[in-house]
């Protein structure tokens, strides 16, 4: 099969944070050597165990000074709390800087206290979500926006049509992004739901292929929490002191149950770690990956440290990534 392959990260670390947004550059400098298609930030005005990056174009900006061929993309930049002229703004600056690189995943973002902090209604988000995506695509499309004659700078040269994802987590959102045209994101993990990510998932990316009605072929990237060491031991040492932190949160929030062993609750982080014989055997069983154009990986909500993170990147794009089916377009030592 064919697919781009991503790396997405939710700028954390082990240190200071400083250190956490400078590890996370390096991070995109080695995908971009590897041959990684694309790499992604997430955007997170909440403040994560270790990190989180709240405004990502100035980041991507950086990360465009700083590698050669690698696209440049959010998963997601959370659409009703930013001025989506503004967003268009900053896509159009990053992608001349970058020489076309970019492309913007967009979405709702994950509870109200950040819509309290930015003064937005949690209750619209939806509502928001919508009336703030159609601007955005007017604006990446040169159309005027906001009043008569103002059209967004620099003027954007690329078509845009084909390099604007939504996050959904449902069927209905699915339809929805395939009727509004746009690529379909799907997050590593599905919560609330007691199947497993890729059976709940895969229902969804079928709902997204049956309402799809546009001329160019539909585009389905899957985030996937991806960590590959010598060993599942290996593995461990670096992942599971985030996955049992992340996994408090989510019991305290009723997300998770209580009480559930390691191996579970990484089952329902949809995690895929251990040798990369084993993930590759893993994925062979995924049911989205077959239908998917985009196999995105992050570590989160494990955090390894630096040189960890880098050897797992390294196995990713030289063992795990080719083993299915992947190719680099270009390669060169990391």
């Amino acid at each position: 099969m064919t697919f781009r392959l991503g790396f997405l990260t939710h700028v954390q670390g082990r240190g200071p944070l400083g250190e956490a947004y400078r590890q996370a550059q390096e991070l995109f400098v080695v995908a971009d050597e590897l041959g990684f298609d694309v790499g992604w930030v997430a955007q997170h005005h909440i403040p994560l165990h270790g990190g989180g990056l709240s405004s990502p174009w100035p980041f991507l900006a950086h990360a465009a000074a700083r590698t050669k061929r690698i696209r440049l993309s959010t998963a997601i930049t959370i659409l009703p709390l930013e001025n989506p002229v503004r967003v268009a703004e900053d896509v159009a600056v990053v992608n001349t800087l970058s020489g076309g690189r970019v492309e913007i995943g967009i979405g709702s973002g994950s509870g109200p206290i950040e819509y309290a902090a930015l003064g937005t209604d949690y209750e619209r988000r939806r509502e928001i979500t919508t009336s703030h995506f159609e601007i955005l695509r007017r604006a990446l499309r040169n159309q005027e926006v906001g009043t008569d004659g103002f059209t967004v700078q620099p003027p954007l040269t690329d078509d845009f049509t084909d390099r604007v994802w939504q996050a959904v987590f449902s069927g209905t959102g699915a339809r929805y992004a395939a009727e509004a045209g746009a690529n379909l994101l799907l997050n590593r993990a599905t919560y609330g739901y007691t199947e497993n990510t890729d059976v709940v998932q895969r229902a969804w990316a079928d709902s997204f292929l049956e309402s799809w009605n546009e001329p160019r072929t539909p585009r389905i990237g899957i985030s996937r929490f991806v960590f590959p060491a010598a060993d599942k031991r290996t593995a461990l040492a670096q992942i599971s002191d985030g996955v049992l932190r992340a996994t408090r949160n989510f019991v305290d929030r009723g997300t998770f149950p209580a009480g559930q062993s390691l191996d579970e609750y990484l089952r329902r982080f949809h995690a895929f770690y251990g040798h990369p014989d084993e993930i590759v055997a893993a994925f062979q069983q995924e049911r989205v990956l077959p239908v998917a154009t985009d196999l995105i990986t992050q570590f989160n909500p494990g955090i390894p440290d630096f040189d960890a993170a880098v050897r797992a990147l390294e196995l990713i794009a030289t063992e795990v990534a080719p083993a299915l089916g992947w190719k680099p377009s270009t390669v060169t030592a990391a």
